[in-house]
């Protein structure tokens, strides 16, 4: 039996004359961390926000344990629930403080009561070391602390796959590690990921796959050691090049 989660399958993307997603093909087995790396504009995130179905294909198929995500009988917020997104921006509640932007989706969406929602996002909360500050407003709190709250918030769904879009780049630079901590930890639980990012050294830590995404279409993929030390497409060589320092 295959152990494939994701499998992308022949996607486009489009906005207006723009196209950003060439027909795109790529698999995730249960358990992977799959970095995708790439310049701006070169369609990571674009595709990231296909597969939670924020954004919507043109042709192709995505199918998430089998099952074809764009099937008009999909739940979404039962969908995003197992298929959850952190966004490099934390999109927290601002009107509702810590503890509560943690149990309001399980609450609507997995009709939890209140007392089961509480104690699992306390059990969250202290995972990523936010639990101290439960009561906080979600206003007053650093980015680095909102992006893991942001994360405890999206395991409170008990997802089976999370995708991360950029998690670090609006954070200060000493912020940054706190919040690659946490997300290294969940990949060694075998939390399968899919991570956008410009975490060279996240990338080839942590990743069993890394994609590289150029002008809208997959130029290469592999193993972190291949791909950064033996990169066979010129665009990847110059790109790496120019990022790692």
């Amino acid at each position: 039996m295959s152990d494939c989660v994701i499998n992308v399958i022949d996607c486009r993307k489009s906005f207006g004359n723009l196209e950003v997603l060439k027909n795109i093909n790529f698999t995730v087995d249960k358990g992977d961390v799959v970095c995708l790396i790439g310049s701006s504009g070169s369609g990571k995130s674009t595709l990231l926000r296909c597969i939670n179905r924020l954004e919507t294909i043109d042709s192709g198929q995505i199918l998430v344990n089998g099952q074809d995500i764009y099937d008009r009988k999909i739940d979404l917020n039962h969908y995003r629930a197992k298929v959850g997104m952190v966004f490099q921006s934390f999109n927290l509640f601002s009107n509702l403080n810590v503890l509560e932007n943690c149990i309001i989706a399980q609450r609507k969406v997995l009709k939890r009561s209140h007392q089961e929602a509480e104690a699992i996002a306390m059990t969250y909360l202290k995972k990523v070391g936010m639990e101290q500050f439960s009561h906080a407003p979600s206003t007053q709190i650093s980015g680095g602390q909102k992006q893991r709250i942001a994360i405890a918030r999206a395991l409170c769904m008990n997802p089976e796959i999370l995708l991360f879009d950029e998690p670090t780049s609006a954070l200060d630079p000493e912020m940054v590690q706190d919040v690659l901590d946490v997300m290294k930890a969940l990949a060694n639980e075998g939390l399968t990921m899919i991570v956008v990012t410009h975490e060279m050294s996240f990338a080839k830590e942590v990743a069993n796959k890394v994609i590289f995404m150029d002008k809208g279409v997959i130029a290469e993929e592999g193993e972190p050691n291949e791909m950064f030390t033996n990169p066979h497409n010129q665009r990847t060589k110059e790109f790496l090049k120019r990022i790692i320092r």
